[in-house]
């Protein structure tokens, strides 16, 4: 029935800043770029490696998301990482505070968390 998740949808408060998150510091690719006048908006399409994609969008107005105390609805996105030291070198390069590699209890496997521009939680999970 499902085969996947195509695109996670993610509405920021400064559009060129979260375009250079995205492109630059997380290294993924444009797809396709639109100012979408009627809306004052922008909408970049950006691709991961497995084919799945992210949606930045650009909302005049925009309220805030709550995180914390958590909020209901989306908790974080993750990104499977083959090696999540490097990529954790690679984010405090570009002066991202990561937390603390961590072992999750249930999988063994390790994961760490930071954040986007907006404060949207992001996860690093190493599969192997």
């Amino acid at each position: 029935m499902l085969n996947g998740i195509h695109h996670v949808a993610i509405i920021c408060a400064d559009y060129p800043r979260s375009k250079a998150f995205y492109t630059q510091v997380l290294g993924l690719k444009i797809i396709a770029e639109h100012y979408r006048q009627a809306r004052d908006s922008y909408k970049l399409d950006l691709a991961l490696p497995d084919g799945s994609q992210i949606e930045l969008f650009s909302f005049n107005g925009a309220p805030p998301r709550p995180s914390y105390p958590e909020a209901q609805g989306l908790r974080h996105l993750a990104f499977k990482v083959d090696d999540i030291n490097s990529v954790v070198v690679h984010l405090q390069a570009y002066d991202v505070v990561v937390e603390p590699i961590r072992i999750d209890e249930y999988t063994g496997k390790y994961y760490t968390f930071f954040s986007d521009p907006d404060g949207l939680p992001l996860e690093l999970y190493q599969l192997n």
